[in-house]
């Protein structure tokens, strides 16, 4: 008797024990399946910030490389405009050069008034006894006068004047006894020369020894100079 209960609590046993089993195994497909369908989400997930990212990093590497050709015409068209602009400080110094070579041009040749510093030169006839020695040894020739005036425009005299008659390298100086005659003009001794420019230098070149000074003073030539803050030379066109 005891027997039969045994067989009939192992035949109980046996439908509880095959639904435990069957129920841990589905736990471990189910808890499987979540654990592989969670990895897959997160490839899935991963995947497209991957390929994002390779992305950015390629239009970053463009951009950098466009950004370098942008630098580069930069520079190019700098230096296109430094060009440009030395070109056209040179341009604008050779025309202030140019601009003074006319002014100084009008200057020399006497068609604008001349202003400014100069010197004053009065050349005189010396004293002589004309019974016992030659006038022409003691007075005043155009030879005299030419000396002075190519002196000074030598040094830089900007203009030029004899007795108030403005003088230019074309004018025309001839001595006639005790007075000389520029341009047409005939003018009386003494003879004054005016010239324009700095006054220091006209000067100085004048009173070198054994320059110009000194050799009218061996020639009895009486010299006197003169050192001018301001002097006025008129135009030759006011001139008549």
């Amino acid at each position: 008797m005891k027997k039969k209960v045994n067989e009939l609590d192992r035949k109980r046993g046996r439908p509880i024990l095959f639904p435990l089993v069957f129920l841990v195994l589905g736990f471990i497909f189910a808890f499987s399946y979540r654990m592989l369908g969670n990895h897959q989400e997160e490839e899935s997930f991963q995947y497209p910030s991957l390929m994002q990212e390779e992305r950015y990093r390629g239009e970053l590497i463009e951009q950098q490389e466009r950004n370098k050709e942008l630098a580069d015409e930069m520079t190019s068209k700098q230096e296109v405009i430094r060009k440009a602009e030395q070109s056209f400080s040179d341009k604008e110094k050779n025309h202030e050069g140019l601009v003074e070579e006319a002014q100084n041009l009008r200057l020399l040749l006497g068609v604008i008034p001349a202003v400014g510093k100069g010197v004053r030169i009065t050349l005189k006839d010396a004293d002589y006894n004309p019974i016992e020695q030659n006038p022409n040894d003691y007075i005043v020739h155009e030879s005299h006068i030419l000396r002075v005036v190519n002196e000074l425009r030598i040094s830089g005299a900007q203009g030029l004047a004899i007795n108030g008659q403005r003088v230019t390298s074309n004018s025309y100086i001839k001595c006639t006894g005790p007075v000389i005659t520029i341009d047409g003009r005939t003018f009386p001794a003494p003879f004054v020369i005016e010239a324009a420019g700095d006054a220091d230098v006209l000067s100085s070149a004048l009173n070198l020894k054994g320059g110009v000074l000194d050799g009218l003073a061996r020639e009895n030539i009486v010299v006197t100079l003169e050192q001018l803050k301001e002097i006025r030379l008129p135009a030759l066109r006011n001139e008549r």
